[in-house]
């Protein structure tokens, strides 16, 4: 009988989430819902020396902000669901908060032969790694070394029992057994398979802290929460035959989840795992959101650099998914529809920022002019007061192609609320010259006496037939009066410009100009 599909994203609290993290999210909740399955949300914080406060909360809202709503973990409210209840029913969600449940099972594996308690401090482990080192070797605690070291496999059972009820600084591992061929399936690469003769002898519990490794936690909770498919990340893929020998050992195969490991997204050369040091190197984010750490360095994010939720989500479904046709532009709905962990490709996905601010400027041009208005009010607070929506609106039609972000509308239509108080010198050098000045006076007073109504459409079409009438250059006089009402030789259509302000407006500015540039 098929299980109904339950899918987990369980990331550590060690720092800001990685957009290859919210990646790993994303395929999983695709699967849930396409599944019409339930999607959790764990937070694996065993690890309390790597712990960073504020960390958890800054994934869930990174979540949140990419539409990706956990099934079970999180509450409406946005908080770790540390109770059960009907709805989340494996209640707590941290692992820390699991930690009285993890011993038992470890202890189990001792008691059955698959795992045993060790005693070597780390100081004695240290120096076993440097005597390899010195002796051009590696040390490895696993079969060829655990029947010479000090655990419970070689020590007697009375000193054993002593050890453990009266010293703290124990632990236990698993037994991996000797020269054996480990076959698993991966739903994205196929059958592999793993002589254990490679593997080590993992660490599976800590007595110090009372606290289990990924290792044991994970395998453990994904049993109890009855999760049915692992997608996670390639790094955790020489993981994976530990963690089918762990399922036999405890002896649930048949409960055992499927796996699926995706590919690292790589830096834009292709060479080399995507890190923070490549976007800040390079100019992008790689978190969703801003990050301040403890040292008060802020990191960027893709919320805060202008980045539409939706944009960011579409961007990473296809580094590493392939939807087999030529569709590039996906809503979340869609995606749903259309995911397939088959079409996952093994090899790593190139991020090309460029491409990311395409994929922005798409979304940008499918909002409505509504849309607009609010998002450049809103990024723009202030400076747009006394103006009303409408004309806002208009103007924001006039620069949505022209821009790839909210952010960049102030910086492209200034003009339309603020006269230029001065003029781009290299604008004024090579478009404001003697023949050009005796012209300009014959244009404004055309624009002024002639163009009625003053319609875009009668601004084209008149100052075109004036100009090529007269024998004039038609990109120098455009240059010039496009300097003259903005500032600079660059902007949208002088046609677009001159309508938008107005007749007294525009009459206004070529007057300023002709002032000050004489």
């Amino acid at each position: 009988m098929t299980r109904p599909v339950r899918v987990r994203f369980a990331p550590s609290p060690t720092g800001p989430l990685h957009m290859g993290g919210v990646r790993t999210a994303l395929y999983n909740y695709l699967y849930a819902k396409q599944s019409n399955g339930t999607f959790v949300l764990r937070i694996e914080d065993t690890d309390s020396q790597r712990f960073v406060p504020g960390a958890e909360e800054y994934i869930i809202e990174a979540l949140r902000w990419c539409g990706i709503f956990p099934d079970e973990g999180v509450d409406e409210n946005g908080k770790m669901v540390e109770e059960p209840s009907e709805k989340h029913p494996y209640a707590p969600y941290r692992q820390s908060q699991r930690r009285g449940i993890y011993r038992k099972y470890a202890e189990e594996l001792v008691n059955k032969g698959y795992a045993y308690y060790a005693f070597d401090t780390a100081e004695e482990l240290d120096a076993l790694r440097k005597e390899a080192e010195d002796k051009k070797g590696t040390f490895t605690y696993n079969y060829a070394s655990r029947d010479f070291l000090k655990n419970s496999l070689t020590l007697p059972e009375d000193e054993v029992r002593r050890r453990v009820e009266n010293e703290t600084n124990w632990t236990i591992r698993f037994k991996i057994p000797e020269n054996r061929t480990v076959k698993m399936n991966d739903l994205i690469r196929g059958d592999i398979e793993v002589n254990s003769n490679t593997l080590d002898d993992k660490v599976l519990w800590k007595r110090i802290d009372e606290l289990p490794t990924y290792h044991l936690a994970n395998i453990v909770d994904d049993h109890l929460m009855q999760i049915t498919e692992v997608i996670r990340g390639e790094e955790w893929l020489p993981s994976l035959p530990l963690h089918y020998l762990l399922y036999e050992a405890f002896g649930w195969q048949e409960s055992q989840p499927r796996f699926a490991h995706l590919s690292l997204l790589l830096k834009p050369d292709g060479k080399g795992k995507l890190s923070k040091r490549d976007g800040d190197r390079l100019g992008f984010p790689v978190f969703p959101l801003k990050w301040i750490n403890a040292e008060g360095e802020i990191s960027r994010g893709y919320r805060e650099d202008g980045y539409f939720p939706d944009a960011f989500i579409n961007i990473l479904a296809l580094l590493g998914w392939n939807p087999g046709t030529e569709q590039e532009i996906f809503s979340l709905e869609e995606l749903i529809n259309t995911f397939t962990l088959e079409r996952v490709v093994k090899s790593g996905a190139k991020f090309n920022p460029e491409k990311a601010k395409w994929f922005n400027q798409e979304y940008l041009r499918k909002r409505t002019t509504e849309q607009l208005v609010a998002d450049f009010k809103a990024s723009d607070a202030g400076k747009l007061v006394g103006y009303n929506d409408t004309y806002i609106g208009a103007v924001c039609e006039v620069i949505r192609d022209r821009a790839h972000f909210v952010n960049e509308f102030w910086d492209l239509s200034s003009f339309f609320f603020v006269a230029p108080a001065s003029y781009d010198p290299a604008s004024v050098a090579k478009f404001w010259k003697d023949d050009i000045k005796a012209v300009i006076p014959r244009v404004h007073s055309f624009i002024c006496e002639k163009i009625n109504p003053f319609t875009r459409e009668n601004i084209e079409q008149q100052l075109h037939e004036l100009i090529t009438s007269n024998e004039w250059s038609m990109g120098r006089v455009m240059n010039t009066l496009r300097l003259f009402l903005v500032g600079e030789s660059k902007g949208p259509g002088v046609a677009d410009i001159m309508f938008l302000l107005g007749k007294d407006e525009v009459d206004a500015r070529i007057k300023r100009a002709l002032n000050t540039l004489g």
